[in-house]
């Protein structure tokens, strides 16, 4: 279980941080580029994933 909430984590980080970088408009070819609602979910993404690695981290196994 450690290992699926390290990968989950990390899943979340990134992709959180993808959707910030089009929400900002810095990553262009989508839909979602410029659209603020992106800007707001995905640092949201990114620190719920955070979250996750630093528990999954802690995690005895």
């Amino acid at each position: 279980m450690r290992a699926l909430g390290i990968a989950l984590g990390v899943l979340m980080l990134i992709t959180g941080a993808i959707w910030t970088f089009q929400g900002l408009g810095y990553l262009k070819g989508s839909a979602m580029t410029d659209q603020s609602v992106w800007a707001i979910i995905g640092p949201l993404l990114a620190g719920l994933g955070v979250a996750l690695l630093i528990v999954a981290l802690r995690r005895q196994e």
